[in-house]
């Protein structure tokens, strides 16, 4: 039944003027619209909506990801934007913080302001 209907991506925020500037000044996302209750993203025509919360309630895995051509320079380009790249005990990853997967494919994962895991994924 969904199969030809558009996903639209949640996110939780306590501070939408704080997410607004990491969402779309850090990452680039142009901002579509904003309320009380959320502020909504283009992401490459996903939208993206960032719902306000009084408390995020913080996932132990990624909640948004990206697929990206070249994920060294998407990397250098964010870290350039004071993104820092988490690490892992046991993960074994380059000076980008990009772990390699057993098949060929490169993930490096990051937070927003309120503790959210993002990634990025470059497929083999």
């Amino acid at each position: 039944m969904l199969g030809t209907s558009d996903v639209i991506a949640f996110a939780a925020a306590t501070d939408l003027d704080r997410a607004t500037a990491f969402y779309a000044g850090t990452l680039g996302l142009r901002l579509v619209d904003q309320s009380e209750y959320a502020c909504v993203f283009d992401a490459h025509s996903t939208m993206l909506r960032v719902a306000a919360v009084t408390e995020v309630a913080r996932a132990g895995y990624t909640v948004l990801g990206w697929r990206v051509g070249d994920i060294g320079e998407v990397c250098a380009g964010l870290r350039g934007r004071g993104v820092a790249f988490n690490r892992y005990e046991g993960m074994e990853q380059d000076d980008n913080g990009v772990w390699t997967t057993p098949g060929g494919d490169r993930i490096a994962w990051f937070t927003d302001p309120d503790g959210n895991t993002l990634s990025l994924t470059q497929f083999a």
